[in-house]
């Protein structure tokens, strides 16, 4: 096994533990909307989740642990992957707000502050700012 072949499987094994999360989130009312669920579809392609482990995952959604990210900047860097994901997906309306607020949530955000950020997330990235960009506005959104 080459040294490719170790990133290639940590690459997707990070893929695969980010979307079993996103998930188990989008779980945590007990069903998924059709508007989740075409989501799911759609970042399950994007995150190259074979149809196996998407249908695993379906079904043992529950013995994946959400484990956001430690620090506050990776937390970011997510944030922002999903963003554009919905936006690009053009999700709108109340399932957009549904979706990204809950992976909010699991990210690690405060439910408190899930709203704002959520908000200012979506505008910033249907403005077309980069990752740097959007770290620094979210950043000050918090001082």
């Amino acid at each position: 096994m080459g040294f490719s072949d170790l990133f290639d499987n940590g690459f997707r094994q990070r893929n695969r533990d980010h979307f079993a999360a996103i998930v188990r989130v989008a779980m945590g009312d007990g069903y998924i909307s059709d508007g989740e669920k075409a989501f799911l579809d759609r970042l399950s392609k994007n995150l190259d989740i074979s149809e196996d482990d998407y249908e695993e995952i379906l079904t043992d959604y529950y013995r994946h642990p959400i484990n956001p990210p430690v620090f506050y900047e990776h937390r970011l860097e997510r944030l922002y992957d999903l963003a554009r994901m919905v936006y690009v997906d053009h999700i709108k309306g109340d399932d957009e707000e549904k979706i990204i607020r809950k992976i909010g949530i699991g990210l690690g955000f405060t439910p408190e502050n899930v709203p704002y950020i959520v908000d200012k997330a979506l505008t910033l990235v249907g403005n077309g700012v980069d990752l740097e960009t959007f770290m620094i506005e979210i950043k000050a959104m918090n001082r």
